[in-house]
């Protein structure tokens, strides 16, 4: 549906919001963005269309449907547009960049404590209880996903093909996630045009069935002057974006060679940021495959361990990507061995930066093209297909991590640590049963973890 004529001006009877009340949200938002993207999210709306009235909540979901078509985590992208719509390029950045910012720091700061003080007994049996419950915490998403996803079997027998035949190809050929990627958008393109009723839009958001009173964007308010398509703004957010990879690319080369550790980091993380199709469990068998796998920048176990940190800190989880690239700047000691802490620091905000940086270019250059027309965002076929792809792939990660918990630490006279596996179980039970939320089932393992290390029940 065209969202209509947009020359005449509607005048709002409501006092515009100034940058510097936005600044300010912004900046609450990238300290309380806990829960992953269903919590952020679920922030955003009750801060935005229920309560401030910033936007209206069809504007809002909007805005959704189109950062959930991008690679990338779709609630900093929503935070970027909805900045955008509201104060122009400098408001999207800003938005987007506090959203990650926060977590950025006390990443760095938690990652230096664990590369520290890991092997502290006290220390220790915490990530020891956290290990088992990140476990848990990727089988809800295997569950949350495919429960929305893969409905009907019967009625959709590709979609359940695809998850299944993702699950083997990664788990038990290696198969390279890009490649299951690419071949599920393909299957989900012709299945869209030749059998749609196998690639049905998936739970996404529906429509608006509420209102809290006029917004300040309502349904109807025109586009702003900014927010209207023009192809010279699209040239001009292309070469500033070319230039923005370019530039610190070419100094890490530059310092390092194209083989050093941190421009191997900006290229691998680059080519992650395109493939986060369904949020960023989605694309850490990726990162696990290129980080541990392939570069040996950090190991498995510091892997789980790092999904465990981002699990409990505010910010997108794709913001585990800086824990991998602090480890793995201490590690390599890119700065030298006089200044470890400077280098894996800067190796994770190069991490960062690469990550990030596709996800500001989709939502200001492709932001006004989505405004010129109101829901009729199409590629729903590929994009069902991905996700289905991506049911199977997580699916494969939760076994791994099974896997690992279970032979880390055997109990005595068994091939396999019971213990883990029952905090595990427990963890799951308490996620998927009772609906308990992440940091709670995370810290509750956590202090079971270290209370069982210091009690000798778990080996050091």
């Amino acid at each position: 549906m065209s969202a209509g004529p947009v020359a005449p001006e509607v005048t709002d009877t409501r006092a515009p919001v100034s940058f510097g009340e936005a600044l300010k949200f912004w900046l609450k938002l990238g300290f309380i963005s806990f829960g992953g993207p269903a919590g952020q999210i679920a922030i955003m709306h009750r801060e935005l269309v229920e309560q401030k009235r910033w936007i209206s909540e069809r504007r809002f979901l909007h805005a959704l449907n189109y950062c959930m078509l991008l690679p990338g985590p779709e609630a900093q992208q929503l935070a970027t547009y909805i900045g955008w719509l509201m104060h122009r390029t400098w408001g999207g950045i800003v938005a987007g960049g506090l959203f990650v910012l926060p977590s950025l720091f006390i990443l760095i700061g938690l990652s230096w404590v664990y590369v520290v003080f890991g092997d502290v007994d006290w220390v220790a049996g915490l990530f020891y209880g956290i290990k088992p419950a990140v476990a848990a915490i990727v089988l809800q998403a295997v569950w949350r996903i495919g429960s929305r996803t893969l409905k009907h079997p019967a009625k959709v027998p590709l979609l359940w093909a695809i998850a299944v035949g993702s699950f083997v190809a990664i788990a038990f050929f290696d198969v390279p996630f890009p490649w299951i990627v690419l071949s599920a958008a393909v299957l989900g393109a012709l299945a869209a045009r030749y059998a749609p009723a196998q690639v049905p839009a998936g739970g996404g958001h529906g429509k608006a069935d509420k209102t809290w009173g006029p917004a300040l964007i309502d349904d109807h308010t025109p586009t702003p002057q900014h927010a209207r398509f023009r192809p010279s703004r699209l040239a001009l957010i292309g070469a500033v974006g070319a230039l923005l990879w370019l530039l610190p690319m070419g100094l890490l080369v530059a310092a390092q060679g194209w083989d050093g550790t941190l421009a191997r980091m900006g290229w691998f993380f680059t080519k992650a940021a395109l493939l986060t199709f369904g949020g960023a469990y989605a694309v850490l068998p990726y990162v696990y495959q290129g980080a541990v796998e392939h570069f040996q920048w950090l190991t498995g176990p510091q892997m789980i361990d790092g999904l465990a940190l981002g699990e409990t800190t505010p910010g997108p989880l794709i913001m585990v990507v800086a824990f991998v690239g602090f480890v793995g700047g201490w590690t390599r000691q890119v700065l030298g061995p006089d200044a470890l802490f400077l280098g894996a620091a800067l190796a994770a905000i190069v991490v960062t930066w690469f990550t990030f940086l596709p996800s500001f270019l989709f939502i200001l250059a492709g932001g006004p093209l989505v405004e010129s027309t109101h829901g009729n965002l199409r590629f729903t076929g590929p994009l069902t297909a991905i996700t289905a792809a991506v049911v199977g792939v997580i699916a494969s990660l939760a076994l791994f991590f099974l896997a690992h918990i279970a032979r880390d630490r055997p109990t005595p006279g068994w091939p396999v640590d019971w213990v883990s596996l029952a905090i595990a179980a427990a963890a799951a039970v308490a996620l998927l049963r009772y609906k308990v939320g992440v940091i709670p089932v995370i810290a509750a393992c956590a202090l079971t973890g270290m209370v069982l290390r210091l009690a000798g029940v778990v080996p050091a």
